[in-house]
């Protein structure tokens, strides 16, 4: 591939919800530019960014995957985003190196929650946005209708720009509104044909719209429009550029992937239209200082890179995805990772298209590359000049939402699973391995079952690792209600010295289970000798981390050892900590034991049509609803709901929404489970027990 300076360069992610066409579009626009001779399809799995083996397996999408495509001199760099919400993660990393967002939608299907959100993450990102209505030609395609509705939903920046000839099979050609031409045929078949007179009246009213948004978009022009009523095309694409980079204009344009109908007038539109990173100023900080320190997306600046994605690869080894946020990057530049404050050594640059890699002697500012081997660096790193240092901010990835315990298939596998984990995790930064000390279970987390699914696929096939899930173990907790006093009393003779300790323990409630346990020395007269009395709490200390219900850590517990006796010759320290470990399963066995769970502070963002089902499902969780509020135009419902029934809470909101809803979740406190819930937990665990045994 050529060497395109900034300007040249359009770099574009195509958003939206699953099954829109994403993947087939890249696929039709390689096709169309001379970069595949042939057409994957995703159900042969095929295609160019759906290289991974559980994306041919399951046809869909689960990486980006960038796909530059060489157009009338100048370079489409296109991020193929995976439109399953179980993969978000995959979108945040696109979304702060491209100045375009192509949300893809149904001709048929029309606006959907995927394009919704995509729309949404978009404007956060500051990134222009278009609609491509996909699948034109498909029976009951209706573009008007589409259109329509993305009015409807997303105001009047919306323009028709590029628009159908035909629909459904007859789908056979489009119209450009700001150049007022026709085109008809695919492929190299393409010809240019007279506008149809049937069009006439719309095209005019839709060019006339095009233009006062123009207007709108710079003052100058704005001015001018005033004066004259009118504005050159060149002043029109001009004021359209600077609507696209503001939002004010967000132009919708058709094609049908599959067919290749209006897919060169889309590329047309790509490279005329959109913006170019030319002079896009990027605000970062002074690793050393940490002062404010700007860079403009140029050659004569300073070079800095940001690293968007990361690919682990167990034969090609780890490859990071950057785009140059200025300056320009060859094999020799010197590396400084400001993030990490390391130097890197890389072993090659790359051009990446789907999983292929060209070596390139050069990326000018605002290209996208691929570094390979970098030691010490990470998705949402900086690289930069070790002379002149900058540090972007990291990429916030969304926090998981789903949790499942994990283990290895196979004893001895264990380091092989967690090894790959952490691999994957480079690779997929939304996702997350943890111990819990509590329970000592890792827990894999992401953001829903299918992404866990995936990730457990995809240890096997790339690791050759064998991972099992299971539900987490919740860390109930016991403490105990009333009190009581017991004897602890252990003596037993063997041939030389025998084994004497006897205690009497009080034990009561402490008024916060915050605190585990509490150990008073009340002790008079010497019936416990002094050198005895810290072996009593260690036998507490020791026994305490199991409960007498159903083994699980005791809190809030108070034990005033206050009375015992000993004998001179066959007391130890061992035989007093043995009779605390009597008196203690005793004494709270007897003193009204009760299991605690861990209560959830939940908050959920829900448009207003899910509220009533959402807080109903709240309440069917043994949930209280605390209140709710009105945030950005949906409803935030505030709620306690036992940690116990959040396990599937992800999936089951996003069915009950469709995929509208989100939330968050983080530990409030404990409070007694219900007699009938404790009573399976208990059984539960007493098999377990056995099951062990």
């Amino acid at each position: 591939m050529a060497d395109f300076g900034t300007q040249d360069i359009r770099n574009i992610a195509l958003l939206g919800h699953g099954s829109e066409g994403k993947t087939t579009l890249t696929e039709s626009l390689l096709f169309a530019s001379g970069a595949i001779d042939r057409q994957g399809r995703v159900e042969d799995g095929g295609t160019v960014t759906d290289f991974d083996q559980e994306e041919t397996k399951r046809g869909i999408s689960i990486s980006a995957a960038v796909a530059p495509v060489e157009w009338k001199k100048a370079k489409i760099n296109l991020i193929d985003v995976p439109g399953y919400f179980d993969f978000i993660g995959e979108l945040f990393g696109p979304l702060r190196v491209v100045q375009t967002a192509a949300i893809v939608v149904g001709a048929v299907s029309g606006v959907t929650v995927g394009a919704e959100k995509a729309w949404d993450y978009a404007g956060q990102n500051g990134v222009g946005r278009m609609f491509i209505v996909n699948q034109m030609d498909r029976e009951n395609a209706d573009f008007s209708k589409v259109l329509a509705e993305l009015r409807d939903k997303f105001g009047s920046s919306v323009v028709p720009l590029i628009v159908p000839i035909g629909a459904g099979p007859q789908f056979n050609g489009v119209i450009n509104i700001l150049e007022n031409k026709a085109y008809e045929g695919s492929g190299k078949a393409v010809k240019e044909v007279p506008v149809p007179g049937t069009t006439a009246d719309a095209i005019e009213e839709a060019l006339a719209e095009m233009t006062e948004a123009a207007a709108e978009a710079d003052d100058t022009l704005l001015e001018k429009y005033f004066e004259e009523g009118s504005l050159t095309p060149e002043e029109v694409l001009v004021g359209f550029r600077a609507g696209m980079k503001s939002g004010q204009i967000v132009p919708v344009v058709c094609c049908s992937a599959l067919t290749g109908v209006g897919i060169p007038t889309l590329m047309d539109m790509m490279v005329n239209y959109t913006n170019s990173p030319e002079g896009t100023v990027t605000e970062g900080t002074d690793p050393k200082s940490g002062d404010a320190v700007t860079r403009t997306c140029d050659n004569g600046e300073p070079f800095s890179a940001f690293v968007f994605k990361t690919i682990a690869d167990p034969f090609v080894g780890k490859l990071s995805l950057v785009r140059v946020m200025s300056g320009t990057l060859t094999p020799a530049t010197p590396l400084y990772n400001a993030t990490s404050e390391r130097t890197e050594k890389s072993g090659g640059l790359y051009m990446q298209r789907g999983k292929k890699q060209t070596n390139v002697q050069i990326l000018n500012a605002g290209d996208i590359g691929a570094l390979s081997k970098l030691q010490y660096t990470a998705t949402g790193d900086t690289l930069s000049d070790p002379n002149q240092a900058v540090k972007y901010p990291p990429i916030d990835f969304p926090a998981p939402s789903f949790s499942k315990a994990v283990f290895a298939a196979k004893q001895g596998e264990e380091d092989k699973v967690f090894t790959g984990l952490a691999r994957m995790a480079e690779e997929d930064p939304s996702i997350t391995v943890e111990k819990n000390a509590e329970t000592t279970e890792s827990v894999l987390s992401g953001q829903g079952e299918l992404h866990l699914d995936v990730v457990c696929a995809k240890l096997a096939s790339k690791f050759g690792a064998q991972a099992q899930l299971k539900d987490p173990r919740i860390p109930y907790r016991e403490t105990i209600r009333k009190t009581v006093s017991t004897q602890g009393r252990h003596k037993k003779q063997t041939g030389g010295h025998g084994q004497f300790g006897d205690v009497w323990i009080e034990f009561s409630p402490l008024p916060d289970t915050n605190v585990d346990f509490e150990f008073v020395d009340a002790v008079v007269g010497g019936v416990v000798p002094r050198n005895f009395i810290p072996s009593v709490e260690k036998g507490l200390r020791e026994n305490i981390r199991k409960g007498v219900l159903a083994g699980y850590p005791m809190v809030g517990l108070r034990a005033k050892l206050y009375d015992g006796s000993y004998h001179a010759v066959d007391s130890s320290e061992m035989a007093f900590r043995t009779a605390a470990r009597i008196a203690y399963r005793k004494g709270c066995t007897e003193a009204n034991p009760v299991l605690l769970e861990p209560i959830m502070h939940v908050e959920v963002l829900v448009p207003d049509e899910y509220m009533g089902d959402v807080m109903g499902d709240v309440s069917k969780r043994r949930g209280r609803i605390m209140g709710m509020n009105q945030v950005s135009g949906m409803q935030q419902v505030v709620a306690e709901v036992p940690m116990s029934e959040m396990f599937k809470y992800a999936t089951d909101l996003r069915s009950m929404t469709q995929a509208r809803g989100s939330f968050t979740m983080a530990f409030e406190r404990y409070e007694e489970v219900p007699a009938d819930v404790a009573k399976k937990i208990i059984e539960s665990s007493e098999k377990e027990e056995d099951d062990d045994e």
